[in-house]
């Protein structure tokens, strides 16, 4: 197993921090810098590059001029049993998997029941993603906020309640490094052909392309785990 970079473990840290033992609750400032770093025993380099981390997973949110927060999102966080940042992503495969099952059925659902608005509300969050790949800007937010909006639309509470998982599972595969022009290529086709079977109401024709698009995804991360 490749050993854990200090910025990974303190992210891990954080991460249960929050997450787990909720010594600091959604909405809260964290500790300036300076505290921090010489709480957690790490430099204020670290420090920063796990606060990056763990806002990019949508924990920690960076107010320009106040601080760093806890996500007000992080109440809603049941991490079924991922004790860890890090040992979430060393189960990415399975996370996958788990999406193969559960969201070509998601994309089926939706389209039966999805309301004009919220059909509305998918393609709009489809195209965003779209555009901020070939701009080259960050994605995560909206990809989170398509496959959110596409569970939304089943109208199936416990399917909404596996939103967290997917969303972190978006985000992980993102940040995880490695391959990432090519995970980039492919959520760009798979979501056009996705979309289009939205468009079209097309159950059937959802499904299999959003289990295309989690083909295409852990092909991308067997390539990542074989380098």
């Amino acid at each position: 197993m490749e050993k854990e970079s200090l910025s990974q473990q303190t992210a891990q840290r954080l991460y249960t921090m929050i997450v787990v033992e909720k010594r600091i609750g959604p909405g809260e400032k964290l500790p300036n810098e300076m505290v921090l770093s010489q709480q957690l025993g790490v430099s204020r380099t670290t420090l920063r590059e796990a606060i990056r981390a763990l806002t990019t997973q949508g924990i920690l949110m960076v107010r320009r001029g106040r601080g760093t927060f806890v996500s007000d999102q992080v109440g809603n966080i049941n991490d079924f049993g991922f004790s860890g940042l890090d040992r979430m992503r060393g189960q990415l495969r399975d996370l996958f998997e788990l999406r193969m099952i559960f969201e070509p059925s998601a994309a089926r659902l939706a389209c039966r029941r999805a309301t004009e608005s919220e059909l509305s509300e998918i393609l709009a969050c489809g195209a965003e993603v779209e555009r901020r790949i070939r701009a080259g800007r960050d994605r995560t937010e909206a990809d989170r906020e398509f496959h959110a909006a596409i569970v939304r639309a089943t109208h199936n509470e416990f399917m909404v309640r596996l939103l967290p998982i997917i969303n972190q599972a978006v985000a992980s595969a993102i940040v995880s490094g490695g391959h990432a022009d090519q995970l980039a290529d492919d959520t760009r086709k798979d979501h056009a052909l996705l979309l289009e079977f939205f468009r079209r109401r097309d159950e059937s024709g959802a499904e299999h392309a959003m289990a295309i698009h989690m083909h295409h995804s852990i092909d991308v991360l067997e390539l990542k785990r074989d380098d």
